[in-house]
């Protein structure tokens, strides 16, 4: 693909398209360091680190924004209650974590493309991607009828009532300014739908501004040296063997959204090593893992937006943040039904892109083999299905149903991955 769409250099429109990019990644990178303890600030000058590194190592060809990686969180919680408490530990394993990518990198450095798309076909790698879209759709209810200071102060018609408006809004910037001929606005559907939710949320008076009175307008993120434990490292290590195959699904995803193969172009290797050292770089720094986040893909896919320049300048945008605490104050304040209307949005359209992926691969659905290759990817990725081995590896969710999927396609169609 070469429309402007990829090639547009940097200007007032870019800019404003990577604000609205920032917007929609802030959630996802942010809630981890809050889950866990680890610092907001920390995470977002890591995340905008990691993401133009990343970018430096694919050739700036990726349109990609690192956020904090959910998967890692098991880790760091069964760390820190081994360690008394000390988060630093926790980082020191993810460290060495991040170092795992880099060695599947290099192993992937000399497999041929024509092998990775044998072992991962388009009825593999599809119901992978729709899996990342549902296994998330629970996050966008939960954020609008979840125990939060919405629900608790006007219930949860009325937290339903904020993310639907929300929702409403991205929709009608999406579809109706496009029939409209406003191209540019078109484009801005979850910055709009992100302003307006957040208008409606404190005209009914649920948005609480003491956080942002509280904080200063200048100041560095709490940095963090990570400390190193045989016990933190065998809790995290295994982690990074479901997030390497997670990292495939991603960059397939969008890959399938712009319809470039980045497994070839600039290689599987090159989106591993760029995901591995950003992780490495956050953890050394106290921050979460990184990874190639869902979320971005799905805001490719809503918006339409393929420039790899706007997620630099929102990797830009995120460092700023990091050390602006009153405006990353602020940014918190947005309630959570207005980020779960939109999410809707975003989870839906990661699904639909690994149903289209299957379809524009005219995918043969009466031939039993790929049905059962289907059937058992989305019931053990949706069904919470689990392997453990010893006290410290387990394999769950996405990352074993990947495996299983992999494993399946290997053994009944072995004789035409054998055929070259």
């Amino acid at each position: 693909m070469s429309d402007a769409r990829t090639q547009e250099g940097i200007n007032g429109r870019v800019v404003v398209l990577g604000l609205q990019h920032t917007f929609v990644m802030f959630g996802a990178t942010v809630l981890v360091p809050v889950l866990t303890g680890l610092d907001v600030g920390v995470a977002l000058f890591a995340s905008g680190i990691g993401t133009l590194l990343f970018h430096v190592i694919t050739k700036f060809k990726v349109p990609v924004f690192l956020g904090s990686s959910f998967a890692f969180m098991p880790p760091i919680f069964a760390v820190a209650a081994a360690s008394g408490g000390d988060l630093a530990y926790a980082t020191g394993g993810i460290v060495i974590a991040g170092l795992v990518y880099l060695v599947v990198s290099f192993i992937f450095t000399f497999v041929s493309t024509d092998w990775l798309h044998k072992i991962l076909p388009p009825h593999v790698t599809g119901p992978i991607i729709i899996l990342i879209g549902l296994i998330l759709a629970p996050v966008a209810i939960g954020n609008i009828s979840g125990d939060n200071a919405v629900t608790a102060a006007i219930g949860k018609n009325g937290a339903w009532l904020i993310a639907v408006l929300t929702f409403a809004a991205g929709v009608i910037v999406k579809v109706g300014f496009e029939r409209m001929g406003w191209k540019f606005a078109s484009q801005l559907p979850v910055l709009i739908a992100l302003i307006f939710g957040y208008v409606v949320a404190i005209i009914a008076g649920v948005v609480d501004f003491t956080v942002v009175a509280e904080r200063p307008w200048i100041g560095l993120p709490n940095f963090m040296l990570p400390k190193f434990s045989a016990t933190a490292i065998a809790l995290t290590v295994p982690v990074a063997i479901v997030t390497v195959v997670e990292h495939f699904g991603d960059v397939i995803a969008i890959g399938n959204v712009v319809k470039k193969d980045f497994i070839a172009d600039p290689g599987i290797n090159r989106t591993l090593l760029g995901d591995g050292l950003a992780t490495s770089i956050s953890a050394l720094l106290g921050g979460p893992a990184n990874t190639t986040y869902s979320e971005n893909t799905g805001a490719v896919a809503l918006t339409g937006v393929f420039n790899p320049n706007v997620m630099r300048i929102a990797a830009v945008f995120a460092l700023f943040l990091s050390i602006i605490p009153k405006f990353t104050g602020l940014i918190q304040t947005i309630p959570a039904p207005v980020i779960g209307g939109i999410s809707i949005l975003l989870f839906g359209m990661i699904s639909s892109i690994g149903i289209r992926n299957m379809v524009d691969a005219k995918i043969n659905m009466d031939d039993p083999k790929i049905l059962i290759i289907v059937a058992a990817i989305l019931v053990i990725g949706l069904g919470g299905a689990s392997f453990s081995a010893g006290e410290t590896f387990e394999l769950s969710g996405l990352g074993l149903a990947a495996l299983v999927g992999i494993v399946l396609n290997l053994l009944i169609n072995f004789k035409s991955f054998s055929t070259k």
